[in-house]
């Protein structure tokens, strides 16, 4: 990422003719907020003296502690290419601080931060992500709102005239490039109206700001196509959900620290603690890396996504797979993921469930290089393997007994999300749905 000073950005903002900046954040549930000041108060959000009310975000704080304050990161400026005509909008992405100058316990960009701070504290310098979001693309109606009707009939690696979300998608990465985003590839993905760009690894706390950035432009773009991004991770029955598989690594000083020559299948003792720590943590870390009741229609057996404990080197049905790269590139992906998840929390439970392998040496199961979707359940029994939660209530249940877990989103963020998420499933457990209503009016 491109690092920036103070007089850096004002000048850029003099240059550019910039007339707004977008001060986001991001609250408990990954909802990117924001407050849009004019170019004459960027000297006093430079200070850090622009406050907002915390109280009207979703988890983080009462009334009577209503004062926050916006400490923006200057590293994370960028100015929209596509606000150029009167006067262009640029961002600044904030930590959160309480009034007494103290960083916000709810904020989960710090509450990240912490967790990578435990990180160099065992030695490690960076823990590095690599995110491969997916997204479904649905026509607009007149009015705006989105439908049901999908932009295209394409399959995984179509091209025009079948993937007709083709041009969006070419748009799209063109501003991701503007604002200096490095593109690996894009692709239409396996169901029809589902497509994948995927961009250079950086830091986790970069990458986790790339991922709300990323979201904001596929949104924005897709509307000038008159199309609807979306990020639920299953919009549709019957095809292929939508994932955000995780790639992670660990590095110290400058070397990844998953990597070892002379390893069975080239891993260190590094990298195969970390994946056991992902293995013993995963029914617990689920509510988080899936945190809405639509992520457990996707985390079912025949749709590619994972819904089994597990791990290999060679097939793509469990929840951990290692990629055939070596080297610099060694790393663990973790196919769970849904792009529905607050990227900063995500990344911290995911970074203490390895770390917690690490720090004691944990020794992960042998790896599965069966399909585990053909195997019966005392097969998958027989080798050890576990079944994700089915359902958000079950992974709740899971995380409010796992320590660590906890720790990892500390008490303010575990309280918050675990009151919002049994609120959401409460609300989904007692709503007569159309399915019920199709099975059982005439049958009963």
């Amino acid at each position: 990422m491109a690092k920036f000073t103070r007089d850096d950005i004002t000048r850029l903002a003099e240059e550019q003719n910039v007339k707004f900046i977008r001060l986001q954040f991001t609250d408990i549930l990954g909802t990117i907020k924001n407050v849009e000041i004019p170019i004459s108060q960027l000297e006093k959000a430079l200070d850090n003296k622009m406050m907002f009310d915390g109280s009207s975000i979703e988890g983080f704080v009462r009334i009577e502690e209503s004062d926050m304050y916006l400490y923006p990161d200057l590293d994370t400026w960028v100015i929209f290419p596509w606000t150029a005509e009167k006067g262009k909008v640029a961002r600044l992405i904030c930590d959160i601080y309480n009034p007494d100058g103290t960083p916000f316990a709810g904020d989960p960009r710090n509450n990240l931060r912490r967790i990578i701070k435990e990180m160099q504290d065992l030695g490690f310098s960076d823990f590095n992500l690599g995110p491969e979001p997916e997204f479904f693309l649905f026509k607009l109606d007149q009015a705006g709102e989105p439908t049901l009707e999908l932009n295209d009939n394409g399959g995984y690696f179509d091209l025009a005239p079948t993937d007709l979300g083709e041009n969006c998608r070419r748009d799209i990465v063109l501003e991701l490039e503007e604002m200096g985003f490095e593109i690996e590839a894009s692709h239409h993905e396996v169901a029809p109206g589902q497509h994948e760009i995927d961009f250079k690894y950086a830091d986790a706390l970069s990458a986790c700001d790339q991922i709300q950035t990323f979201k904001l432009v596929v949104k924005t773009i897709a509307r000038k196509h008159g199309l609807h991004a979306t990020f639920m991770p299953k919009p549709l029955f019957g095809v292929n959900g939508s994932g955000m598989h995780c790639n992670v690594s660990l590095f110290k000083e400058g070397k990844n620290a998953f990597y070892d020559p002379t390893g069975n299948l080239e891993l260190s003792d590094t990298a195969r603690q970390f994946i056991a720590g992902i293995i013993k943590h995963a029914p617990s870390f689920t509510a988080v890396t899936n945190p809405t009741v639509n992520s457990y229609k996707r985390l079912v057996p025949g749709y590619e996504a994972p819904c089994y404990v597990a791990w290999s080197a060679r097939n793509r049905s469990p929840l951990i797979r290692i990629p055939a790269s070596r080297g610099i590139s060694t790393r663990v992906e973790v196919r769970s993921v849904d792009p529905a998840a607050n990227p900063y929390l995500a990344m911290a439970v995911l970074l203490a469930a390895g770390l917690d392998g690490v720090k004691n040496s944990l020794t992960p199961p042998a790896p599965v290089d069966r399909n585990i979707y053909v195997m019966n359940k005392e097969e998958r029994q027989a080798v050890g393997i576990e079944d994700l939660p089915a359902t958000l209530a079950a992974a709740l249940d899971n995380l409010k007994s796992d320590e660590i877990m906890v720790t990892a989103l500390g008490e303010h963020i575990f309280e918050h999300f675990v009151e919002a998420k049994e609120i959401e499933w409460d609300m989904f457990r007692t709503q007569v749905h159309p399915w019920e209503r199709e099975q059982y009016m005439s049958m009963y």
